[in-house]
C-alpha cells in the first residue's frame, strides 16, 4: 500500500512539473516569431543554445555534477539533435512561412510523436485505449492542417512537421534518461555537448547592426535562450522521468491552447474558430489519454 502511495505520489508529481514545463513552452512560438524580425533563422537557433549552453556549463560546473557515464553520451546527442538543434531551427524557418498561432496547432502532433518513440526507446506499454484518445487528438491537428495550413504555406507545414518528428524523439530519449541521470542534468549536458560548435556557429552567423535590434527582439531571444532552451527542460525531463513518457507527454495536447492566447494577446495574429474548435477538442483527449496511460 505503500509503495503504491508513493508511486501515485510521484506520478502526480511528474504530472505537475510537466505541466509547468508545458506552460514555459507555450511561449517559445510567440517569441520566435518576435525575435525573427530582429534575427536570422539561423543565427537565433544557435545563439539560443549557446546561451543556454553557457548557463548549462556553469550550473554542472557549481554543482560539481559528475559526468555522465560512456554509454549516456550518445543518448545526449540524440537529445541535442532533437531539441537544442532541430526543433528550434526548424520551427524558426516554418515561422518564415507561417504564423505562430498556425504552428502552434501542430504542436497537437507532438505526443503522439513522443509516446511513439517512448515505446520504441523508453520501452513504455500504455494501453489500447490510450492510443485511441492519442490519435483522435492528432487526428485533429491533422485534418486542421490539411483544411487551412497545406494549400496557404506546404513549406511551413513540413517544416513543423519534420520539427515534431525530431522533437518527440528528443523528449522521449531525454525522458528515458532522466530516469537516470536526473530532469535538469539531461538537457545540461545536452547543452554542454552542443555548446562547442554552438559558439563557433554563433560567430560565424554574427549579425552586422546588431546595434539596431529592438526591446522586443532581446527580450525575445532571453525567453528561447533561458525558459525555452533551459528552464522549461528541467521541469519537462523531470516530469516524463517520473509520471512516464507517453503519459506526460500528452500535456503537450495543452500547448496548443496556452500558445494562441499568447498569439493573439502578444502579437494580434488572428485565432480562427477553427484553431479554438481544434484546441478544445484536442484538450478533453487529454483526459482520456491520461486514464489509459499505463
Amino acid at each position: 500500500m505503500t509503495t503504491l502511495a508513493a508511486t501515485k505520489d510521484s506520478a502526480g508529481s511528474g504530472w505537475w512539473s510537466g505541466l509547468l514545463g508545458v506552460v514555459i513552452f507555450s511561449g517559445s512560438l510567440p517569441a520566435t516569431r518576435l525575435a525573427l524580425r530582429d534575427f536570422d533563422p539561423m543565427f537565433l537557433t544557435v545563439a539560443r543554445a549557446s546561451i543556454a549552453g553557457l548557463l548549462a556549463l556553469v550550473m554542472v560546473l557549481w554543482r560539481n555534477e559528475s559526468r555522465p557515464r560512456r554509454g549516456e553520451w550518445l543518448s545526449l546527442a540524440v537529445v541535442a539533435a532533437g531539441v537544442v538543434v532541430g526543433f528550434p531551427l526548424l520551427t524558426a524557418m516554418a515561422l518564415q512561412h507561417v504564423t505562430s498561432a498556425h504552428s502552434i496547432v501542430f504542436i497537437g502532433l507532438l505526443p503522439l510523436a513522443t509516446a511513439l518513440f517512448g515505446v520504441l526507446r523508453g520501452g513504455e506499454r500504455p494501453k489500447r485505449a490510450f492510443w485511441v484518445f492519442s490519435l483522435i487528438g492528432s487526428a485533429l491537428v491533422a485534418a486542421f492542417a490539411v483544411r487551412e495550413g497545406v494549400h496557404a504555406a506546404p513549406a511551413g507545414d513540413a517544416l513543423m512537421l519534420l520539427a515534431i518528428v525530431l522533437c518527440g524523439l528528443g523528449y522521449a530519449e531525454g525522458g528515458r534518461l532522466a530516469r537516470s541521470l536526473g530532469g535538469w542534468q539531461v538537457i545540461s549536458w545536452a547543452l554542454v555537448l552542443s555548446l562547442p560548435l554552438m559558439a563557433l556557429a554563433t560567430l560565424w552567423w554574427w549579425p552586422a547592426g546588431l546595434g539596431d535590434v529592438s526591446t522586443a527582439g532581446w527580450l525575445s531571444l532571453a525567453y528561447v535562450a533561458l525558459f525555452s532552451m533551459f528552464l522549461g527542460f528541467v521541469f519537462w525531463y523531470r516530469g516524463l522521468a517520473l509520471g512516464g513518457i507517453a503519459a506526460v507527454g500528452q500535456l503537450q495536447l495543452l500547448q496548443p491552447f496556452f500558445g494562441l492566447a499568447l498569439a493573439a494577446s502578444l502579437l494580434h495574429e488572428p485565432v480562427s474558430a477553427a484553431m479554438l474548435g481544434v484546441t478544445v477538442a484536442v484538450v478533453l483527449c487529454v483526459a482520456g489519454a491520461k486514464k489509459f496511460a499505463s
